[in-house]
């Protein structure tokens, strides 16, 4: 019966591990669909990072150029009926103009297809005077002049209108003329005065701001003088309060109080601090002395517990030696029968060998086409 050493059980954990290494890493490897070895992953999830982003950037592109379709065909429907409403309105216009402008009876040839002209048409001769007397009608004829005296008295009453309408027209322009002179005149010493009232204004106005300009650098100057003198007394008072308070103060009486922090009592202010005092040192020193004590007596402890542990590993060395010597005893014993068994195996498949070549040859088994996949390496 073999004996199972720690040495084996570390060996068979150890191939153990491999062998489930082995199969995982086949499994990687032989799995087309999760094989992830031999491919660059950054570049995979850069590329899924690139089209995901390219996605993003085309749905945020097609969602605005819906919005502006969108936009583009409110525009379009509000410029359609705002059209729609001005055919509409211009075609009220014309129709309004036809009614109240281009009246059938307005047309030139109306006359030619009037139903009323019979009842509009006058008679054939009322009197020499009349405008309607045309030549192919034969009631007046060339030479007659049968108003010789009323168109002769029109015309010397015309004449006479004219001449008075004229001398009406030159005397109207002639007081026109007369009374733009005057305006003129008037407008000129007009502008005249309010040149000369603007410049006293504005002398006097230059002469007042001038005494104002004076009057306020005296002002600045007096302001600026007493306020040197107001800020040289202060700087002289603050001087002195400064000087007082440094003799007086904790920094050169050297108050020990001053130096407390208000982050605790073990604190102090790096600045103010004029060092430990008598009772400090000497606790201090206590201290250091217990540390002292406290560091031997941990010394002697860790020398006792290494000369604990030397004994101890003395003691395990020495068992450790006699279990290896025990342990080669029985390997030289199971080597031994390991040889005798491998020869005896040896032997029979070199007779098992002998029996194959004559029995049969070139033959191909299951172990060929099994031999390819069986391993990741």
């Amino acid at each position: 019966m073999e004996v199972v050493q720690p040495k084996d059980l570390g060996q068979y954990s150890g191939l153990a591990k491999k062998r489930v290494g082995e199969l995982c890493r086949q499994k990687r490897i032989f799995n087309a669909r999760n094989r992830v070895i031999g491919g660059d992953t950054e570049a995979w999830d850069v590329q899924v990072r690139d089209q995901k982003i390219k996605e993003a950037t085309e749905k945020a592109r097609n969602e605005t150029f819906a919005a502006e379709m969108r936009q583009n065909d409110k525009i379009t429907c509000i410029l359609e009926g705002r059209e729609r409403r001005d055919r509409k309105n211009l075609c009220k216009a014309i129709n309004d103009f036809q009614q109240s402008y281009q009246k059938p009876e307005t047309r030139r040839e109306f006359d030619l297809s009037d139903p009323r002209s019979l009842k509009k048409d006058l008679l054939a001769w009322q009197s020499d005077k009349d405008v309607q007397n045309t030549v192919s009608g034969m009631q007046r004829f060339m030479g007659e002049d049968l108003n010789f005296h009323e168109r002769k008295k029109f015309q010397e009453e015309q004449n006479r209108e004219w001449f008075l309408q004229q001398q009406k027209e030159w005397k109207d322009a002639r007081a026109d003329l007369k009374r733009a002179d005057d305006f003129y005149m008037k407008t000129r010493l007009q502008f005249d005065e309010t040149a000369k009232h603007l410049q006293n204004l504005e002398c006097a106005t230059r002469k007042a701001v001038c005494a104002a300009v004076k009057e306020f650098n005296k002002s600045q100057v007096t302001e600026s003088a007493e306020r040197r003198s107001l800020e040289k007394k202060r700087e002289q008072e603050g001087n002195l309060a400064e000087i007082s308070n440094l003799l007086r103060g904790d920094l050169l009486s050297e108050n020990p109080q001053q130096a407390a922090s208000s982050f605790g009592p073990h604190r102090v202010v790096p600045d103010r601090w004029k060092g430990m005092a008598r009772a400090q040192l000497e606790q201090i020193r206590l201290l250091q002395k217990q540390q002292v004590q406290e560091k031997l007596r941990v010394q002697e402890e860790e020398r006792q517990r290494d000369m604990d542990w030397d004994r101890r590993r003395l003691q395990g060395a020495r068992a450790t030696l006699l279990s290896e010597r025990q342990q080669q005893r029985q390997q030289r014993d199971l080597r031994r029968a390991l040889d005798c068994s491998n020869l005896s195996l040896a032997k029979e498949q070199l007779l098992q060998k002998k029996h194959m070549k004559e029995a049969c040859t070139n033959h191909v088994t299951e172990a060929y086409f099994t031999q390819f996949n069986t391993t990741s390496r």
